[in-house]
């Protein structure tokens, strides 16, 4: 008979850590935290492959589940001397979902279930706390019918509220236990009128409810979102966790908190966390009371008034702080920890690898290898290399004017301004509208995942340093204050109060998730420096790696920024950028529309000076490392006068009629201009075009090599080569060139000729076309585009329909396709390589700084990667994971 349900508790459990495709995360990390011995309520864990059951079967449960569920239940019961359902002793639970990746805040818990309106009672009795029972029983049919009924959670603040109004009071702590009993009637008058129906009663029902809505949750939109940005399939199910209770809301000798092993912000090593007194844990994590500090050097710190846990409960502060330890120990990884104090007894409920900054990241990954808890390899490996954009993102000038208005906490690091918006709606059609938002709200829920991915950063007026705001922000690599509490929010009429001044949407600010400050205005901003744990473990990264990375750059200023960043050449030059400034694009508009060849060299040498001074700063730059420049790619209509104005203007410059130059730009007209006259084709055409780039080239080159002292060795691409004698054509050409060229100087210069492979004939035929070529360079965003024969300017509506629907993973030209695109980058690699042994091989379309796509760049054995310049660390860190996992 298969098994859907691991048991768990009293210092042994049928699962472990290493079962989280299973179990899902939390569910194995229950399992090993027990098997080590730590104080865990007992409970099971209903597995993933339930979940994949539950879709595959029109949401129904393996025949065998409901038995198995109701043995787990009485061991649970048996462990904890209550039975599930019991009207004297009842065991109340909690449900929890638990995917194999954290997804915080994503999917549905309920907790306190098991209580009616019986067991309320007794549990009033045996608490010897009728307040304490009552607290939780309104709080579990506001979230059961939240979760599992499908109502509003506003219905019940509506009626909370208006309670406070009624008597006077701000918190909910304030009220008795009679005043909690006459919410819950309140709240169940409700939802007779709501739903037709009473709140449920029977606890199997509520398991049984809670336990699909959990699985139902995996579905929801929010999930979907976030399982889309951090790239979690669909197919891994959530596992459902049933938990005996234990309460934190006993009383002031209980309590509920977060913490992490180490400062997620920063990565110092230091217990860093938050808790609340009499309270569950979604108070903590939904922001709606602000928490109090764990440690007491964090209170001094934060400048409180309330008083730590250290202080406040010290033994289990002690026991606390000891499970921390022994746990990053076991894990070898910084912990995110969840745990409840009940009636003074500590309890943990969750150890996971605790989500955090890049910076953070980098110097506990630097700091664990230099403690001997992990290798520098794995050091190396813990970092997701796409992360490492966080680091590129602007802080704020420290010499810049700060026009504070508000002070939260620096929930997440870096700066952000942007207009104000109060709704996730308004942030995502602003995005669209390239206009930069801050999404400002009084705190942000798991509904709010598309808002808060649409902005530049977030600011909430309520919540800690792990309310939900914080910890999303910190994963998405966003700015984040929260808990700014002078601040005060109106949705309804759209404003922001501060200091005695107004703002409304639209209003402009800037938020310092590093300092928590809140700003009026624009404000001028830096970029961060490189240093420190970043550039120990880049070190570590290029020792590890194999392949070279290059970056993509045509001006002189993506060029230094690419040597900044690490780059070892240029891999791809796009010389047609070069031609678009004011001065240089009539000189072109007269060579494409000259009627002869010595029309167009008269233009051509206008061009030909400038083109040199551009590759000889490209070459000085570099200062020997290799630069790849691509010849003239674009169709000519790109170049064309499109306005009369413009043909006027280059009319009178060649001395033509207006009307004559006019038919000549519409005989030039082509319907599919992306698969015409371009690349090779117009070298071919016009060999002097070739001509003059290929003298430009090396001109530059003598030049800077005289300057520099460092041999320059340019690497001259073709591009659109599908037929080897096209390339052998050009290659003729440009030898002649560097021929006259050498002669002239009286200079040795080495240079490489070479192709791009981007259309699906060439990688047919790379065997043939490498007996005249040096280098491949695969150009896949045009190869992405012949092969599948779509456009990626067009194709961005219906990919993501194809995504959502299953029919594509990811969409093509983001992460190469492996089995078509990849399978001819392959076989071009290897035919290539037959024909020729020494044949260097690149990739340069936006895949190589794509994690993915390098990690099959190393698989092929290519030599290099190029990329846009601010991705260069991101290449460099994916290549060197990629030859990590090939045991290079």
């Amino acid at each position: 008979m298969a098994k859907w349900v691991y048991a768990f508790g009293d210092g042994k459990a049928e699962g472990s850590a290493d079962q989280r495709d299973l179990l899902g995360g939390k569910g194995a990390n229950l399992a090993e935290m027990c098997n080590l011995g730590l104080p865990v309520p007992p409970g099971f864990t209903v597995t993933t492959e339930v979940c994949t059951y539950y879709y595959a079967n029109q949401r129904s449960y393996p025949p065998e589940l409901t038995s198995q569920v109701e043995h787990a239940l009485e061991e649970v019961g048996r462990l904890t001397g209550r039975r599930f359902g019991d009207p004297e002793r009842s065991l109340l639970v909690s449900v929890r979902s638990g995917a194999r990746a954290s997804m915080p805040g994503m999917m549905d818990t309920v907790l306190n279930l098991g209580l009616n309106d019986r067991t309320v009672e007794a549990l009033a009795a045996e608490s010897g706390d009728p307040r304490f029972a009552w607290d939780s029983y309104r709080r579990f049919i506001q979230m059961y019918c939240n979760v599992v009924l499908h109502l509003d959670h506003e219905v019940f603040e509506e009626i909370l509220s208006d309670e406070k109004g009624r008597l006077g009071y701000d918190l909910d702590t304030e009220f008795s236990a009679e005043e909690w009993r006459h919410i819950v009637d309140l709240y169940k008058k409700r939802i007779e009128e709501e739903l037709g129906e009473p709140f449920p009663q029977d606890p199997h029902l509520q398991l049984w409810g809670a336990i699909g809505a959990v699985f139902a949750s995996w579905m929801n939109a929010r999930a979907i979102t976030y399982r889309t940005l951090h790239d979690i399939p669909e197919s891994w199910g959530t596992a459902v966790n049933v938990q005996a209770m234990v309460f934190g809301n006993m009383g002031n000798d209980s309590a509920t908190g977060v913490a992490f092993t180490r400062n997620p912000s920063t990565g110092e090593k230091e217990l860093y966390g938050e808790f609340l007194v009499n309270a569950q844990g979604e108070d903590v994590v939904a922001g709606i009371r602000t928490p109090q500090n764990i440690t007491e050097a964090a209170r001094l710190d934060a400048g409180s008034d309330q008083p730590s846990l250290e202080k406040l409960m010290p033994e289990a502060f002690s026991a606390f702080v000891e499970i921390a330890g022994r746990l990053e120990s076991h894990y070898r990884d910084m912990q995110d920890l969840e745990f409840t104090i009940e009636r003074g007894k500590l309890w943990m409920l969750q150890t996971r690898s605790g989500k955090r900054t890049t910076k953070a990241a980098l110097r506990i990954a630097v700091e664990m290898a230099d403690e001997g808890l992990i290798s520098r390899e794995e050091a190396v490996c813990r970092i997701d290399p796409a992360s490492l954009d966080q680091l590129l993102h602007p802080t704020i000038d420290p010499s810049a004017h700060r026009d504070v208005i508000g002070m939260g906490l620096p929930a997440s690091p870096g700066a952000a301004t942007g207009e104000i918006v109060f709704s996730s709606e308004d942030a995502e059609e602003a995005k669209v509208a390239g206009r930069p938002v801050i999404l400002v709200r009084v705190e942000t829920s798991p509904e709010d995942i598309h808002g808060m991915h649409a902005a530049e950063g977030i600011l909430t007026t309520r919540g800690g340093m792990t309310s939900h705001a914080a910890v999303v922000a910190r994963g998405m690599g966003k700015p984040c204050v929260s808990g700014a509490g002078t601040l005060r929010v109106d949705y309804r009429n759209g404003t922001m109060i501060s200091m005695g001044r107004t703002f409304r949407k639209g209003d402009i600010i800037t938020i310092d998730g590093s300092s928590g400050q809140v700003l009026a205005g624009t404000v001028a901003m830096q970029q961060p420096a490189l240093s420190g744990s970043f550039s120990t473990l880049m070190e570590w990264a290029d020792e590890a790696r194999r392949m070279t990375v290059r970056a993509n750059a045509e001006t002189p200023a993506d060029a230094r920024t690419a040597r900044s960043f690490g780059a070892e050449g240029i891999g791809l030059c796009r010389t047609e950028h070069m031609f678009f400034d004011d001065e240089r694009i009539l000189a072109m508009r007269e060579m494409i529309l000259a009627e002869n060849a010595e029309g167009r060299r008269k233009a051509l040498a206008k061009l030909l000076p400038m083109q040199r001074a551009d590759f000889a700063e490209l070459f000085e730059i570099m200062a020997g490392l290799p630069v790849t420049i691509r010849l003239l790619d674009p169709p000519l209509h790109e170049f064309l006068p499109k306005t009369g104005e413009e043909i006027t203007e280059v009319a009178n410059a060649m001395g033509v009629e207006p009307a004559l130059l006019r038919e000549r730009t519409e005989a030039l007209h082509e319907f599919n201009p992306m698969l015409g006259h371009r690349g090779c084709r117009l070298a071919i055409s016009y060999p002097e075009i070739a001509e003059m780039q290929a003298r430009a080239i090396f001109e530059a080159a003598a030049q800077a090599a005289e300057k520099t002292g460092a041999p320059i060795v340019p690497e001259i691409m073709v591009p659109l080569v599908g037929i080897a004698n096209e390339l052998a054509f050009v290659k003729e050409r440009v030898e002649a060139v560097a021929e006259e060229v050498l002669s002239e100087s009286g200079q040795k210069i080495d240079y490489l000729i070479g192709t791009m492979i981007e259309l699906p004939r060439a990688a047919l035929n790379a065997g043939e076309i490498a007996s005249a070529a040096d280098f491949f360079s695969f150009g896949t965003n045009d190869l992405t585009q012949t092969t599948f024969g779509i456009s990626r300017d067009d194709a961005a509506g219906f990919l993501d329909t194809y995504r959502q629907k299953g029919i594509i993973e990811k969409d093509p030209f983001v992460t190469l396709d492996r089995d078509g695109v990849g399978q001819l980058v392959r076989m071009a690699s290897e035919a290539g390589r037959k024909t020729r042994g020494d044949l260097k091989l690149g990739i340069c379309g936006e895949h190589g700084g794509d994690p993915a796509s390098i990690t099959f760049c190393e698989e092929v054995g290519l030599d290099y990667v190029s990329c846009s310049p601010f991705r260069v660390p991101i290449a460099r860190l994916a290549a060197a994971q990629a030859a990590c996992r090939s045991g290079v």
